[in-house]
């Protein structure tokens, strides 16, 4: 094997040296300034590759295999650091546009609008790309390669990183993922405009504290049907550039040292041609915290064995001395860095500059108007109208308004984690404030504190506060309680909550504020994932949920408030009911977890949202057994965008499969009294379950398609939802 390989490196550099370097002076003397053959933008990707290889040596070649890659002077190779982050927008490099959280954005359930999001975002990595190396800054979070989106099931909610994912389906998940997919990488059909990795692969779900050492074991069936897809989809139907492995196990073995996972799934069955990196420092984890190898050369060798390509850490300094023991082959580090320049050439790292399209994207796109614009379209799509007994729409003609608690007033909880900064984050009383008729008396109280209350000698507040027409009081958590591992600072739990309790200071205070008198209450509530909400419903008139919102959340708010919009998010998490029973966090099989296998009726359901109308639903229709149509009319007077969903729910119990499951997705905008035809395509791939060996069949059997404005619940109507129709069917 080392023989053959050696024969051909020495094939490769005499066949360069006879042939592309006079063309390369060729090219220079045409005014196109090709320094080397693989900055010739003339020849295919492959040759432009095998002729640096060619000139590498073993040193060179492994220090491309870390993140931090550094500069071959030598062959005019610059420094390039693979990290970089855009969850909901360019993150942690300084100025960029922030759009809301990630579940926020699969909230508004809406691919098209995702896209726009990303391609926003794509644009302005762009730009800061282009004037990073324009001043040589070549730091972490400057470069093209982000290692975006998080398409983790959030399986339980007390995930602290759950706020990072699309949520608990993976159909939603996968079609948000594609989308924001789409829009990161662009649609020329040469150049990347930047490269997306799905992560974290795979089964990473929490605990945040144990995520260096667990081991993920689940049925091969919630493994295909459930953690799987989105990460096949993105792979297939995506052509994602990079794939992040996870730090857990998943099967016993090590995610960033599975043959299983990394070769046999992504690569042969998937076959996948990307770029596979390793979470920050999750080959060292092999040996320091699964015990999985003994050192730092075991743990590296097995990752490149298992197809890991870059090394996002340290661990990988050691393959020279793999190399020369042949515990790795020069093939196996030519296979890996083949994988990453293909991807840096994509992006047009090694062109002369001026031959990519995107070297002259305008700067005036970065937070330009009318990415402001949609990141105030997108928060407001994202907000979710739990509770309504008709105070809202509020009109703008109130004599006097309270807006009381803390994160009213509080930047940082429109931002969420892996965040950008921004000079123009609108707060939510800034929001209001903005769009107040300017006869109305408003003050503002912060009423409690943020983590924690104080006692107080006197309480003039929560009494002075109905002597006002409207009440909102702001509520709910922020990333101090949750996030990732070292970033949620009041955290017990590493980032993670240790239950769903809404904080108990913030209830007594909503409690009090509820019996002192009899003016309507308006909760609005930040935080990126469920919480008890039995107490907060009983004592509001009307609930909001904001998510973590991005800047213009406190605009979208406002909008929605005084019905500048109506409100059209819906929850892509199940709350629970605070009696209801949470399964084991380190049970890692979907039993009675999301909405798909959920025992007991949750609080809101999956899938659920209010807006300022009532949508009516009548029977569904099918045709040729793969059509399904119905209609649904808007019962007001205010235009709505209402979210129809199509379910299926399978009637052979003995197999297992979801109590429902999510299929298609559809937004449909509904003027006043009007109604639409809505119609679906049914397709086999809606009917696919697996079995217990982990091996794929097609449904066969009754079955019913069940089309409506949430997941099917007893609880939609109670919260005053709409119907849904439904009919069955047989495959």
């Amino acid at each position: 094997m080392q023989t053959s390989y050696w024969l051909r490196i020495v094939f490769i550099k005499f066949y360069f040296v006879l042939t592309l370097i006079p063309i390369s002076i060729t090219a220079q003397n045409e005014g196109k300034q090709f320094i080397h053959p693989w900055n010739d933008t003339t020849l295919v990707i492959s040759d432009r590759i095998d002729s640096l290889l060619a000139v590498m040596t073993i040193e060179e070649k492994v220090s491309q295999l870390l993140y931090n890659s550094p500069e071959i002077p030598r062959l005019d190779i610059p420094r390039y650091n693979w990290w970089n982050e855009a969850l909901h927008g360019v993150a942690r490099a300084g100025n960029a546009t922030v759009f809301p959280q990630a579940i926020g954005l699969a909230a508004t359930f809406d691919n098209e609008l995702v896209e726009r999001v990303a391609t926003a975002i794509s644009d302005e990595a762009r730009i800061k790309y282009n004037a990073a190396i324009a001043i040589n800054n070549r730091e972490r979070y400057t470069g093209l390669t982000f290692w975006s989106p998080n398409i983790n099931i959030f399986r339980d909610p007390r995930w602290g990183r759950g706020q990072e994912t699309y949520g608990e389906d993976p159909f939603l998940t996968s079609n948000i993922g594609l989308a924001y997919v789409r829009g990161l990488q662009g649609n020329n059909p040469k150049f990347l405009k930047t490269a997306a990795c799905a992560k974290h692969y795979v089964v990473h779900s929490g605990p945040e504290a144990l995520r260096h050492e667990f081991n993920a074991v689940t049925p091969l069936k919630d493994f295909y049907e459930t953690y799987l897809p989105a990460f096949d989809s993105l792979v297939r139907k995506g052509n994602v550039a990079g794939v992040m492995c996870a730090y857990n196990k998943t099967f016993g073995e090590p995610c960033c040292g599975s043959k299983f996972l990394d070769i046999e799934i992504l690569r042969k069955n998937w076959g996948f041609k990307g770029y596979h990196v390793s979470d920050c420092w999750a080959i060292s984890d092999i040996h320091t915290f699964h015990k999985y190898t003994s050192n730092s050369l075991e743990s590296a060798t097995l990752a490149l064995n298992s197809g890991i390509d870059l090394n996002c850490g340290t661990s990988y300094s050691s393959l020279v001395e793999a190399y020369n023991n042949s515990k790795v082959t020069g093939h196996q580090i030519d296979t890996a860095i083949s994988r990453l320049l293909r991807t840096r050439i994509m992006l047009g790292m090694l062109d002369p500059i001026g031959s990519n399209p995107y070297d002259t994207i305008n700067k005036n796109r970065l937070r330009s108007p009318e990415h402001m614009d949609l990141a105030r379209e997108a928060a407001t799509k994202s907000i979710v109208l739990l509770k309504n007994n008709g105070i809202l729409p509020l009109k703008n003609n109130q004599k006097k308004m309270v807006v009381m608690g803390p994160y009213a007033t509080d930047a940082y909880v429109m931002l969420g984690n892996y965040h950008g900064t921004s000079g123009n984050i609108v707060t939510i009383l800034e929001g209001i404030s903005n769009i107040i008729n300017p006869g109305t008396t408003m003050e503002y109280k912060p009423g409690f504190l943020p983590l924690q209350d104080v006692n107080k000698s006197v309480d003039w507040i929560t009494k002075d506060a109905h002597t006002c027409d409207a009440i909102i009081v702001v509520l709910g958590i922020s990333n101090y309680i949750e996030g990732e591992d070292g970033d949620a600072l009041a955290s017990k739990d590493k980032g993670d909550k240790r239950n769903l309790d809404f904080p108990q200071h913030q209830l007594d205070f909503l409690e009090k504020l509820s019996k002192n008198g009899d003016k309507p209450i308006i909760s609005i509530i930040t935080g990126g994932s469920p919480l008890y909400m039995e107490k907060v419903h009983e004592y509001s008139d009307a609930i909001l949920w904001t998510w973590y919102g991005g800047e213009q959340c406190g605009t979208a708010v406002a909008d929605i408030i005084f019905g500048e919009q109506s409100p059209s998010g819906r929850l892509p998490v199940s709350f629970p009911a605070k009696d209801n029973v949470l399964p084991d966090y380190e049970d890692y099989s979907m039993h009675n977890r999301t909405y798909r296998y959920m025992l007991d009726e949750p609080m809101y359901p999956f899938g659920f949202g209010l807006s300022y109308s009532r949508v009516n639903y009548s029977e569904v229709e099918t045709r040729n057994n793969n059509q399904a149509s119905v209609t649904i009319k808007n019962q007001g007077n205010m235009s709505v965008e209402e979210v129809v969903q199509l379910y299926i729910s399978f009637s052979v119990m003995d197999l297992k499969l979801p109590k429902y499951a999510l299929k298609a997705i559809q937004r449909i905008p509904l003027g006043p009294k009007e109604a639409k035809s809505v119609s679906f395509t049914l397709n086999d791939d809606m009917f696919v379950y697996y079995d217990n060996k982990g091996i794929r069949h097609d449904y066969k059997g009754n079955a019913k398609l069940i089309i409506g404005g949430s997941s099917p619940s007893s609880r939609v109507m109670e919260l005053g939802g709409n119907n849904r129709a439904e009919i069955n069917i047989i495959r």
